[in-house]
C-alpha cells in the first residue's frame, strides 16, 4: 500500500495549517510525525486518514483519490486525540460493538482476538470494568487496542502515550512493532522524542504547516 500527498494544502479560518505538504508513505514502515504544539502533526495525520479533506492538492490511497475515488481509506484505524467509549459497558464489551460495526474484524474470531488485545495493551481483567470505571491511562491503552482491533493496513496513532507511564510506553512500542511486522502502514505523532526515534523508519518534520529538514 501506498499512500501518495500531492501539493497538498488546508485553510482554517484563513490560515494555513497544512502549506503544499508532498509525502509517499508505505506498507510495512512506521512514520513518525515531529514538530512543535501548532506545526501542523495533528492536521497532517487527520489528511492521512482522511478526517479532513484538503483545500488544493491531493491525498491517494494505491491511486485512490480519498473525497474523490473513495471517501475514506478501506482498512483503517487510528487513535485521534481523547479516546471515547460507552461509560455502561466494559472495555471489552466496547471493543465487542465496535467489532459489530467494523468490517474488516473476523467475526467468527473476534472474542479470541480482544482478548488477545486487552493482555497486549496491558488492561487484562481490568478489561472487563465499566469504562466510567477507567482511570485516563487504562482509557489511553483501550483507545490503542481499539486502533488496532482487526489488523488495519492503516494504523494511526496521534500522542499514544498520553497518560501511561513507563510500562505503558513500552507497551507502546511492543504495539506498534507487531503492526509493522504484519505490514501495517503506521503513522506517529508523539512529544516523547525517546519513543518517537525508536520505533520510526522515517521522521517527517514539521513546522508552521511544512515539511523541513
Amino acid at each position: 500500500m501506498v499512500i501518495k500527498l500531492t501539493n497538498v494544502s488546508k485553510v482554517i479560518k484563513k490560515a494555513k495549517v497544512l502549506d503544499n505538504v508532498n509525502l509517499e508513505l508505505t506498507s510495512g514502515k512506521v512514520y513518525g510525525l515531529k514538530g512543535k504544539n501548532g506545526s501542523g502533526k495533528t492536521m497532517l495525520m487527520r489528511a492521512l486518514i482522511g478526517l479532513i479533506r484538503p483545500t488544493s492538492g491531493k491525498v491517494c490511497i494505491d491511486g485512490k483519490e480519498l473525497g474523490k475515488d473513495i471517501d475514506f481509506p478501506e482498512s483503517i484505524g487510528f487513535l485521534l486525540e481523547n479516546p471515547a467509549f460507552l461509560d455502561m459497558y466494559s472495555g471489552e464489551d466496547n471493543l465487542k460493538l465496535l467489532a459489530k460495526v467494523d468490517g474488516n474484524v473476523d467475526k467468527k474470531s473476534v472474542e479470541n482476538e480482544i482478548r488477545g488485545l486487552i493482555d497486549d495493551v496491558g488492561l487484562g481483567q481490568a478489561g472487563r470494568k465499566k469504562y466510567k470505571k477507567h482511570s485516563l491511562g487504562m482509557k489511553q491503552r483501550l483507545g490503542i487496542a481499539a486502533a488496532v482491533l482487526g489488523n488495519p493496513d492503516i494504523v494511526g496513532l496521534d500522542e499514544p502515550t498520553n497518560a501511561l507511564d513507563d510500562d505503558g510506553k513500552e507497551m507502546v512500542k511492543s504495539v506498534v512493532r507487531k503492526q509493522k511486522e504484519r505490514g501495517a502502514l503506521v503513522i506517529i505523532s508523539c512529544h516523547d522524542m525517546q519513543t518517537l526515534e525508536e520505533l520510526s523508519d522515517e521522521i517527517v518534520k514539521l513546522k508552521e504547516g511544512r515539511i523541513c529538514g
